[in-house]
């Protein structure tokens, strides 16, 4: 079986909460410096019907001495909507991204204006 980049996963329901189970990561996964041995446990719980909780276990006996949990709650914007904060939260950095990027062309556009001189 070929390792997945980011692993196999299996999703089940435990009451209310989904579980997704993921196992066979790649080695170059890279996940909180974890390993191919990686064996993480997601559990999306829905509290109320704006809000979920989000809570993962990540357990790699060889790089962890024991496994370890985190948690999070997902809240629904007042505009309606819900963000999965993976991806959600790179996208708070974006305007400084663009800003950065616009400075470097300008930078880039008076070089060549100066190099026409």
């Amino acid at each position: 079986e070929v390792p997945r980049w980011l692993g196999d996963s299996r999703g089940r329901w435990e009451g209310n909460t989904l579980v997704v189970d993921t196992v066979d990561f790649s080695a170059k996964n890279g996940f909180q410096g974890a390993r191919e041995g990686l064996h993480l446990v997601e559990r999306f719980t829905r509290v109320d019907a704006r809000t979920i909780r989000y809570e993962f276990t990540v357990d790699d006996p060889m790089t962890y001495t024991r496994a370890w949990t985190a948690a999070s709650v997902m809240r629904q914007d007042p505009g309606g909507q819900l963000y999965e904060y993976a991806c959600h939260e790179g996208n708070v950095g974006l305007a400084g991204i663009l800003s950065g990027a616009r400075v470097q062309e300008k930078a880039a556009a008076d070089a060549a204006k100066k190099g026409s001189r």
